[in-house]
């Protein structure tokens, strides 16, 4: 269980503001379609969506200015004046509390990309104090503990998201990771079981079950459920720890 690299984490990020709600809200319908060409362009071409970020907020964009330019800066891979402005943003704004937990949940993976744990687990944990429950931050604050050893932690996050959504994959699978590093494998392998009982082939319950299995003896079994990640998966975190694992294994099988 731990966060992805910086490049990689930047375009989940990236990604996910795409698929996902604005983080503000533009009030007119002209400023919601330059907000949205802004955006587009931040993510795409993020030098160029800087300078139209600035331009726009000169002429008095206001937050989605602000927003869009705090995506651009993340594209450059400035994660640190991002998650400045993202924070600044968040404490100035007027929308809904939700709204401003959305722009510190930016604000902390940035914080994290930028390897600064400690600035991401505050600005998270203030985020949840605006959106109590909120699974997506809950996700998010888990890896952060994960990421400075705080497994018990990690398991409190995880258990509020299952509850909240019993089927989510990624949070079974997560917890079971926790759970190892706790030394519970019996807690981890029944979260596994749940993961891959949800979705057989997810690469990274996959690849958990195979760590599980390799810790209770049974090589046959972890080399199977890595090899299949390694032929299925074209590519991410997931395969690249398959193939770790499998590089481990025959290493220690030939001695």
């Amino acid at each position: 269980m731990r966060p992805s690299s910086p490049t990689a984490a930047a375009l989940a990020l990236l990604a996910a503001i795409a698929a996902g709600a604005p983080a503000v809200r533009a009030s007119q319908a002209d400023d919601a379609k330059r907000y949205e060409n802004c955006m587009a362009m931040a993510r795409s071409k993020p030098d160029e969506g800087l300078e139209e970020a600035l331009a726009w907020q000169s002429l008095g964009g206001g937050e989605p200015a602000e927003d869009c330019a705090a995506v651009a800066l993340i594209g450059q891979g400035k994660y640190t004046d991002a998650a400045a402005r993202l924070e600044k943003l968040a404490a100035a704004s007027k929308q809904g509390a939700d709204i401003r937990a959305g722009m510190l949940q930016q604000a902390a993976q940035a914080w994290l990309m930028a390897g600064k744990t400690e600035r991401a687990d505050a600005v998270q944990r203030t985020a949840l104090t605006l959106a109590p429950g909120n699974v997506e931050i809950l996700l998010d604050h888990a890896l952060t503990m994960a990421e400075v050893h705080h497994y018990k932690e990690a398991v409190d996050d995880l258990t509020q998201v299952v509850s909240k959504q019993p089927d989510r994959v990624e949070a079974y699978t997560m917890r079971a990771s926790a759970y190892r590093y706790l030394n519970n494998t019996a807690a981890a392998q029944a979260d596994v079981d749940r993961a891959l009982t949800l979705d057989p082939g997810s690469p990274s319950a996959l690849v958990e079950r195979g760590i599980l299995r390799r810790l209770k003896g049974d090589n046959a079994g972890a080399r199977e459920d890595w090899l299949k990640v390694v032929e299925t998966v074209p590519g991410g975190p997931a395969l690249d720890d398959a193939r770790k694992n499998l590089e481990l294994l025959d290493v220690n099988t030939k001695q």
